[in-house]
């Protein structure tokens, strides 16, 4: 590698991104080129190292469909915002037929997401490196899992961040069909099995992206420090040991880190342009009251402002975010707080919403539950409008939903997993510290108890509340910062280019 210039260049390579971060957040509809929490996190993560000065750029697809589709909109207006702060030859598109029309990220089929993968990597390894000439490569998820190797052999220092632990595997053999020259780099590949040889190995031997990219990045992180502890104690049954092992031996080798997503700065009642009212810390019971009405009103649930509404923010994947639980409590709940006029708003995409809209049909709930498509203006209004929001996810690599909460006054009745347990700490009123409600097991009967310490927490006096309440959104809206993220990920590039950093 050529000494590192003075200003170094940094390439942050992603497939997905939101080009303007500006009052976006966790979900996926309102985005140009979103399937989750990568896109905002590497869009506020170009944005705030462009904003320090550093030589940023990033790579992505073109997925001109997408890219184009809200212009004239208000979405073009924030894009000309994002492009007049970094200047479209920051701005590296992988370009293939592959991507142009698409409309949504991925593909619903394995094999397609594979090939995207990796005519991606294709280009970047073809074209855009070449171009760029980067001195530190930022790599994100399976779908740059190949990367790595390549800038391995080509002495960059990579750092690759794990946003999901989720993978593909596939045959060099069929990685060469598609335009990677992979006999260059094959041996910085992670495999099946242990290779004996490059055509033995091209024929018979998967490479697995996500581990490749562990194997020969330099040094990873994954977007919370319990998450990563998490993965090395080998705590979650799903997550198969190579992966365990693989982040174990960078961990022990010094080269792991967690670093938390933060949310999107615009996602604050203060400024928010998609809430009908905002409000602050000193004015937030007005505030709330109003959106909440307006929410009820819109969702057919009783106008009742001084009805405790609980909040689903999340996608309906019983597999990770614990809807299920739900599903288990709602009959026991509704009636047990019928006195009270408990209400639930899920404002939520996931293929447990059927069950959920089933149970409400059967029950005859409409007045007292309702399940809406998720809609991103809807879902802000949700933020606003109830008073605790529900998030028991069975893990939880990082999670935004229990940070924006607290920012708006809602308050998390969580499972204290993952990056939950890094941002979310029980209420003790007495105390004066926490911002939520959490349970440990992870069980219908643990989320029933979090929900009933929420109750107690609402059956106090107003005043006390609305102390707790401006405590917990002043304490957030520092807490939850981008610029420290940022920050953390600066200290990173410094160590991998060996630059000092200055003091202040």
């Amino acid at each position: 590698m050529a000494p590192v210039r003075k200003d170094p260049r940094v390439l942050i390579i992603t497939p997905e991104i939101t080009y303007l971060p500006e009052g976006m957040g966790n979900m996926a509809n309102y985005m140009t080129a979103k399937a989750g929490g990568l896109a905002d996190v590497s869009a506020s993560l170009v944005a705030s190292l462009y904003g320090r000065g550093v030589d940023v750029h990033v790579a992505l697809p073109n997925y001109r469909t997408m890219f184009n589709r809200r212009i004239g909109t208000f979405i073009s207006r924030q894009l000309d915002i994002y492009r007049s702060k970094l200047p479209t030859d920051r701005i590296h598109l992988a370009e293939d037929r592959v991507f142009y029309y698409r409309d949504k990220v991925y593909h619903n089929h394995a094999a397609e997401n594979l090939k995207l993968s990796v005519v991606f990597q294709r280009e970047v390894i073809n074209n855009i490196l070449p171009r760029v000439q980067p001195d530190l490569v930022h790599v994100n998820d399976w779908m740059t899992g190949l990367i790595p190797a390549v800038t391995r052999r080509m002495n960059i220092p990579t750092l690759f961040t794990i946003h999901n632990i989720h993978s593909m595997q596939a045959l060099l053999a069929h990685i060469e069909d598609l335009g990677i020259d992979a006999a260059q780099f094959w041996p910085y590949l992670y495999y099946d099995h242990p290779p004996g040889g490059y055509e033995e190995t091209r024929e018979n031997n998967a490479v697995d992206f996500i581990l490749s990219g562990i194997f020969s990045s330099t040094f990873i992180n994954t977007v919370s420090p319990t998450f990563l502890a998490e993965v090395v104690r080998g705590q979650h049954p799903f997550i198969k040991d190579k992966i365990r092992y693989e982040v174990s031996a960078k961990y022990h080798g010094g080269a792991a880190a967690g670093i938390l997503n933060s949310p999107d700065p615009h996602f604050d009642p203060r400024i928010d342009e998609l809430i009908p009212r905002n409000y602050g810390p000193n004015t937030h019971a007005e505030g709330k009251a109003y959106n909440k009405c307006l929410l009820q009103r819109h969702l057919g649930l009783v106008e009742d402002p001084d009805a405790p509404l609980f909040f689903w923010p999340s996608r309906l994947d019983p597999v990770q975010k614990g809807c299920q639980l739900l599903g288990e409590v709602l009959w026991d709940v509704l009636q047990r707080y019928a006195d009270q006029r408990l209400q639930i708003a899920v404002i939520a995409n996931g293929p447990y919403q059927e069950t959920l809209k089933d149970m409400v049909r059967r029950g005859n709930l409409h007045r007292r539950m309702a399940v809406a498509s998720f809609e991103e203006p809807l879902s802000h209004h949700g933020y606003a409008g109830a008073d605790f929001l529900f998030m028991p996810s069975s893990f939880e690599p990082c999670g935004l939903p229990q940070m924006i909460g607290p920012i708006y006054g809602t308050l998390p009745v969580a499972h204290d997993t993952g990056g939950i347990h890094d941002t979310v700490r029980h209420l003790s009123v007495g105390n004066d510290s926490g911002n939520g409600f959490l349970f440990e097991v992870h069980d219908a009967t643990g989320l029933r108890w979090a929900i009933d310490q929420a109750m107690q927490f609402y059956s106090l006096p107003k005043d006390v509340r609305q102390r707790q309440l401006r405590r917990i959104m002043s304490e957030s809206r520092h807490q939850f910062n981008q610029a420290k993220t940022a920050e953390k990920y600066m200290d990173i590039y410094r160590k991998l280019l060996g630059i000092e950093r200055k003091s202040s």
